[in-house]
């Protein structure tokens, strides 16, 4: 089976490449890339206009199954997936149960390999049942095939089990994905503390609350030489200790979501419930420093933190309402609109923080477009309108604060080891 993707801007950063070339795939895999190549039998794509990329990867994502499944499942989330650009997604695993043994990690890979639109890299618990009291089996959980831990949701709020964590996933050599908020420090807020938070007469979320756990954790990798990951990163501070924290060659990394680079406290000031979300979102300084981050190196991966929930539960009082907006379909216009077009960064860094760098923090072989490389691709045209409409999203969960926006670029077309699994263009002819 041959597919020619003939004339496009190929952008891949993992091989220097950004320029026209054809994409040859052979059997699910990259076979060439190179100008004017000719392919007998090979069904051919002119994509003139349009930017290849290796697929893109969202490290963040929430698919609700097992225990929720009327919020998401694993097939809705990876279709949504799909549509949204992404040839892979990692799922969190605040599920119920927690995915916190290997039956549970067996459980996600099956239905994923039976159900799953793109393919799915479950995240393991640190700790047995989120309780944050004992290890969870991580051993059990890497060899069924966990790609990092994580209690998100919760942090780790004790520091001796983050130390063992960091300990015994060196022996994996896959990285501890940790939620930081200190929970005394939140103590029951739902809004960033600050004049917003005040006029709406909320319970204020300090910014200190996230930047005193990743300095802890950071403290803590240099101490094991474990890896950290630090997820959804919202503060300047935080930015900044991660940027120190680089530096001085600390195993330390990060991600930042599309919400908390294009959305401020602001964005609440209607009790808007779908701009409830965990980190909640900060200031327009906060949102400055992640822009500065992005651009200049700091942060390692863009991630969705997709959360979907049920509209009933949104349709609340705003300190009753869940945490949590959907991102999978909305990610990529957003950063091509705000990141691309918006002068911040360019469109390679881009594909950089969508594909090797999320696949490089959890050691997935992925991210590339090199000759015998999964043939996994994403399709954008950049110039495409895209008018944020939840009623034709994918996802079961509609709760977006961007709806109605009007973006610049967009995916087209996703492909998963040589197989077109969701194509724009052919759904509007």
């Amino acid at each position: 089976m041959k597919l020619l993707l003939k004339n496009a801007r190929v952008v891949d950063p993992s091989a220097g490449i950004d320029g026209t070339q054809d994409v040859l795939v052979e059997d699910g895999r990259i076979a060439r890339v190179a100008s004017r190549i000719e392919a007998a039998g090979a069904t051919t794509l002119d994509l003139a206009g349009l930017c290849v990329c290796p697929g893109f990867i969202d490290m963040h994502v929430h698919l609700r199954e097992p225990g929720q499944e009327w919020k998401e499942t694993i097939a809705t989330g990876t279709r949504a997936a799909a549509a949204g650009g992404f040839t892979g997604v990692a799922c969190m695993p605040n599920t119920q149960p927690p995915i916190d043994s290997r039956s549970v990690v067996e459980f996600v890979l099956a239905q994923a390999r039976q159900h799953g639109t793109v393919p799915v890299y479950p995240i393991g618990c640190v700790s047995k049942g989120q309780l944050g009291v004992e290890l969870a089996e991580m051993g059990d959980m890497a060899v069924a095939g966990a790609r990092g831990f994580s209690d998100d949701g919760k942090p780790v709020a004790s520091a001796g089990l983050m130390r063992r964590a960091l300990e015994y996933s060196k022996i994996f050599d896959l990285p501890v994905i940790d939620h930081c908020e200190e929970p005394t420090l939140v103590a029951g807020g739902v809004v960033h503390e600050g004049e917003v938070a005040t006029r709406l007469g909320l319970p204020g979320w300090p910014g200190v609350a996230e930047d005193v756990m990743v300095s802890r954790d950071i403290l803590l990798a240099e101490y094991t030489g474990g890896a950290i990951h630090i997820a959804h990163m919202s503060t300047g501070r935080s930015a900044d200790l991660v940027r120190r924290a680089k530096e001085a060659g600390i195993r330390v990394t990060c991600e930042v979501t599309p919400h908390h680079f294009a959305l401020t406290d602001e964005a609440v000031a209607g009790y808007d419930t779908h701009a409830k979300m965990n980190p909640p979102l900060r200031s327009e300084s906060d949102r400055q420093a992640l822009l500065a981050a992005i651009a200049d190196g700091t942060v390692d991966a863009i991630a969705t933190d997709h959360a979907p929930h049920n509209a009933d539960e949104k349709c609340v009082e705003f300190s009753h309402a869940p945490f949590g907006v959907v991102g999978l379909e909305t990610a990529v216009s957003i950063c091509l609109d705000r990141l691309v077009h918006g002068g911040v960064i360019g469109l390679s860094r881009l594909v950089e923080l969508l594909t090797c760098g999320p696949a490089a923090v959890l050691r997935l072989e992925k991210g590339s477009l090199r000759e015998g490389a999964d043939a996994d691709i994403t399709v954008l045209d950049l110039e495409r309108r895209v008018v944020v409409t939840s009623s034709t999203f994918e996802s079961k969960s509609v709760n977006t604060p961007f709806g109605g926006w009007a973006l610049r670029g967009g995916p087209v077309m996703t492909i998963v080891g040589g197989r077109i699994v969701h194509d724009v263009r052919s759904r509007e002819r």
